[in-house]
């Protein structure tokens, strides 16, 4: 079986369908996705199960925890290898997607990556998210930013909330410890201008447990927030 027919076997009993479109789009992914790892590391995971399900499966899955309706805008922050953003991207062509990382390798493979796709609702975007943060070009523009990223809530949540507009929304995917941080988090998310709407739980197939925690955008981020790596790393919220 390929990537894309176990795709889509293991994305039905999500109610997750897989159209002719995307199934070429994403096709394309997984074999420029190999072609490019081979130049610079991008992901571990490379047979045709991992990427179909904890790559693209897992991503599409966030549309359990949010609507993309057309001209809404996304951030994906710390985007790697463009997950979740490039899969959302081909999946939602009428939203506009932004994929923001500070790594300029990554950012040319995963701009080679859109373009063989054919994806063209991708901008991108090679900044330091607490930099970008600050920018009136980025600051609270967006109706949803996600990040797939290890760093526990409190200190993700001063990267991306800024980049969300007053009622919008942030999507955190997260495994297992998902409700562990939030409780850490609450101090923070007040202070950012956030509150926890809601956790979407889900088991992939193969018993990975997963979880999108959306935070709502409920009032502007004071100006004095992100601040600098650093202190975000020696101080949390």
């Amino acid at each position: 079986m390929s990537v894309i027919d176990i795709l889509k076997a293991k994305a039905t009993p999500y109610g997750i369908g897989i159209s002719d479109d995307l199934s070429e789009k994403l096709s394309i992914y997984a074999k420029e996705l190999r072609e490019w790892n081979e130049k610079i590391n991008l992901t571990a995971i490379l047979d045709d199960e991992g990427i179909a399900i904890k790559h693209f499966l897992d991503c599409l899955l966030v549309s359990k925890a949010a609507s993309f309706e057309a001209g809404m805008s996304v951030i994906d922050v710390g985007t790697g290898a463009g997950f979740p953003g490039l899969v959302i991207a081909a999946a939602h062509p009428d939203v506009r997607v932004t994929l923001l990382d500070s790594t300029g390798k990554k950012l040319k493979a995963v701009e080679a990556m859109a373009a063989a796709m054919g994806v063209e609702n991708v901008k991108i975007v090679h900044a330091r998210a607490e930099e970008a943060g600050k920018s009136p070009e980025f600051r609270e523009k967006y109706d949803y930013a996600t990040a797939r990223a290890v760093a526990e809530l409190r200190i993700l949540s001063e990267y991306t909330l800024p980049f969300v507009k007053k009622g919008g929304s942030f999507l955190s995917l997260k495994s297992v410890t998902a409700k562990e941080e939030i409780g850490g988090a609450k101090k923070a998310l007040g202070i950012l201008g956030g509150e926890v709407e809601g956790v979407t739980e889900f088991t992939l197939p193969g018993g990975d447990n997963r979880a999108i925690i959306k935070i709502k955008k409920i009032s502007q981020t004071s100006p004095k927030y992100p601040r600098p790596s650093a202190q975000i790393a020696k101080k949390p919220l």
